[in-house]
């Protein structure tokens, strides 16, 4: 048993335990989560333009353009900012670009983190190295499901027994 927590499950943690405790980092207001919702997008900027320009470079050839919307109120009123990666082939094939959203809409408790087509993902293993190399995605895999199956019940973080408020009491 590790006793670090890698970062990407302590994220969720955090997320669940917003929803247990009916806060967002202390704000339990629309305004307040929404303050925190801007510093959140002021802090991906630059993470989120670096993962694009890797993507540019490395997979694209250096012919895509990196398009940034900024923080805007979406059609039902939530918060959305989105970094797109968009190529001439994507756009001759009417293509959704590469993605990476930051959005709090209206209905939701706290923000979330997406992409255009999330879906799928190329497994290529040849060596051992090759599944070493997809711990971060099979994190991200992982993280997603379980943030999911919480969604698919309402938000009841209730089913993610380590954010119980006696969970402490169960590991002793």
């Amino acid at each position: 048993m590790t006793t670090t927590i890698p970062a990407p499950l302590e994220a969720l943690t955090r997320h669940f335990i917003d929803l247990r405790d009916g806060n967002h980092f202390g704000h339990v207001t629309r305004s307040g989560k929404e303050s925190a919702f801007a510093e959140a997008v002021d802090m991906l900027d630059s993470p989120a333009r670096r993962v694009l320009v890797e993507f540019n470079e490395h997979l694209l050839a250096g012919t895509g353009k990196i398009e940034v919307t900024g923080l805007h109120r979406d059609q039902r009123g939530g918060l959305i900012a989105s970094w797109l990666l968009t190529w001439p082939e994507q756009r001759a094939a009417s293509l959704a670009p590469i993605s990476l959203i930051a959005t709090y809409g209206a209905g939701f408790h706290h923000p979330h983190l997406r992409g255009a087509t999330i879906g799928e993902w190329p497994l290529n293993i040849a060596k051992p190295e090759h599944a070493a190399e997809l711990v971060p995605v099979l994190r991200t895999i992982a993280g997603a499901d379980i943030h999911n199956l919480v969604f698919q019940v309402g938000g009841d973080w209730r089913i993610v027994p380590s954010v119980h408020p006696d969970a402490g009491e169960r590991t002793a």
